[in-house]
C-alpha cells in the first residue's frame, strides 16, 4: 500500500512538471522574490548539468590514451550525471515551489552531497591515472 501511494505521489509530482500553472492552486502566492531565487537555482542545476554533460565528452574526446573501458566508464558516469542533474532541477523547483506556497519548510536532499562526492571522487580517480601514466 505504501509503495502504490509512493508511486502515485511521484506521479502527481512529475504531472506538475508539465503543468506548473497548477501549482497556483495550492496555497498562497509567495513574495515573488523567493519564487525568482527557486527559478535561478533551478538554472544553475541546469548548468551544472550542462557542465557534467560537457566533461563526459572531454573525457571522451581529450582522454583517448586512456583504457577504452575506462574512458566509458568515466564519460558514461559524466553523462548519466549530467542527466539526473536536469532531471533533479525540475523536481527541486517544483518541491520548493510548493513548499513555499504551503508556507512549509523547504525540502532537503542529499542530492548535492552525493553529486559532490561523485564528481570528486571521479576526479581524484582521473588524477592518480594520469600521474601514473596509466592512460596507455
Amino acid at each position: 500500500m505504501i509503495l502504490i501511494e509512493g508511486l502515485r505521489s511521484a506521479g502527481q509530482a512529475v504531472r506538475l512538471w508539465w503543468a506548473p500553472a497548477r501549482i497556483r492552486e495550492e496555497g498562497t502566492t509567495p513574495d515573488y522574490r523567493f519564487s525568482l531565487a527557486n527559478e535561478r537555482t533551478f538554472l544553475a542545476w541546469l548548468r551544472t548539468g550542462l557542465a557534467l554533460i560537457g566533461g563526459g565528452f572531454a573525457v571522451d574526446q581529450f582522454l583517448p590514451r586512456l583504457h577504452p573501458w575506462l574512458r566509458l566508464v568515466c564519460t558514461v558516469v559524466l553523462l548519466v550525471g549530467g542527466a539526473l542533474c536536469a532531471l533533479r532541477a525540475v523536481n527541486h523547483w517544483v518541491r520548493c515551489e510548493r513548499a513555499m506556497r504551503r508556507g512549509e519548510d523547504l525540502p532537503v536532499s542529499r542530492f548535492p552531497t552525493a553529486l559532490a562526492l561523485a564528481v570528486g571522487a571521479l576526479a581524484v580517480a582521473l588524477v592518480v591515472l594520469v600521474l601514473l601514466g596509466r592512460t596507455d
